[in-house]
């Protein structure tokens, strides 16, 4: 088993596959998924400016108080970056979202960044945010 580090493509093609699992994750509210995809020391800041850690962004799913019904992704691009290393990757992506937050209804399209690092846990968000797309 080699110890190189992975290929530009290969990075790209893992993200993309676990941009795919996050996905399906948000669309369950499955926890337990989402708790193995978001790295401990997650920041993100959401559509309002707020931040949110893991912590809080597994509770609004765990609480139901966010229930998304589509998510559908596009314009996405995956840029790996760590030199190297290959441990790091940038993901913007447009996301056309149904749901409800707080038991309002809502559907837009917002603007996702994420960085993706690999560490100890695997490929794991560490940092995002979301933006209204107006």
């Amino acid at each position: 088993m080699s110890n190189r580090p992975p290929s530009p493509l290969e990075v790209v093609m893992t993200i993309n596959a676990a941009e795919s699992k996050l996905r399906q994750a948000m669309l369950g509210s499955d926890v337990d998924e989402l708790a193995e995809l978001l790295a401990d020391d997650l920041l993100f800041v959401g559509p309002q400016g707020q931040v949110l850690t893991k912590a809080a962004d597994l509770e609004v799913h765990r609480s139901g108080q966010l229930r998304l019904t589509r998510i559908d992704f596009s314009e996405t691009e995956i840029r790996p970056l760590g030199g190297a290393a290959g441990d790091t990757a940038v993901v913007m992506t447009r996301a056309s979202l149904a749901g409800s937050y707080m038991g309002a209804a809502f559907t837009g399209d917002f603007r996702y960044l994420r960085v993706w690092c690999n560490g100890n846990a695997g490929w794991q968000v560490a940092a995002g945010q979301c933006t209204p797309i107006l």
